[in-house]
This record gives structure tokens, sequence and C-alpha cells, in this order.
């Protein structure tokens, strides 16, 4: 078996994308570390991947990295909104909460809090 035809059947497409067969690793979690030049060794080691495993995933970047490169830019644009998105919601949530009034009876936990945190900020 050629080396070619054994990184296409050790790297799968999924629904999450270019996959290293058997695992739930994509490339585009591996081209992360690739493009910030660890050494291959510690990649292995992050995801626990076999020698053959990591060997056959680069393998499968350099020979079609045009192709990957193309796919982690565009998970790297959606996993972008996703967090532009994700952080919109916590402000708005947590604004929302912070004009709230007190659940009633916890008036008197509310103060107390206040008169600690009062104080510690007059020692500073």
């Amino acid at each position: 078996m050629s080396s070619a035809s054994n990184a296409r059947s050790a790297i799968v497409r999924t629904e999450r994308g270019l996959t290293i067969a058997g695992t739930r690793i994509t490339l585009y979690k591996v081209m992360s570390y690739v493009t910030a030049q660890y050494p291959p060794k510690f990649i292995q080691g992050l995801f626990d991947l076999t020698e053959e495993q990591i060997n056959v995933a680069l393998a499968y970047i350099e020979i079609h990295r045009a192709e990957v490169e193309a796919e982690y830019q565009q998970v790297l644009q959606e996993t972008e909104a996703l967090r532009q998105y994700y952080e919109e919601q916590k402000r708005e949530r947590v604004a929302r909460s912070a004009v709230k009034p007190p659940k009633p009876g916890t008036e008197a936990a509310w103060e107390k809090l206040r008169a600690v945190k009062a104080k510690r900020e007059s020692k500073v």
C-alpha cells in the first residue's frame, strides 16, 4: 500500500471535517499546532496519537496543504463568529441580571456583602 493511499484511509471526512480515523481529532486541531510550529512529538503526545497516526496526519496536511489550509481558515472564521455570538449573549445576560432587584428575603445578605466589599475597598 502506498503512503498516499495509506494517508487517505487514515484520514476520513466526517460531519466535523477531516478527521484522523478512529479518533475524534480533526486535522484542524492538528493544524493549530502545526502553524504554531510545535514539534510533531508534542502534538502526538497532546492528542495521545500513535506515531503512525501523527505521521499520516502530518503527511496528509503536507500533501493536501491548500485544501486543508482553506478548510482550516473556514473553521477559524466559524469559531470566531461563534465566540463573538456567545460573548454577546453573555454580556446581555450579565447586564440583565445586574439590573434585577435582589430576590425577596436576600436583602440582608446583599447588604452584608456590600459592607464587606466597601470595607475591603477602603483598605486599598
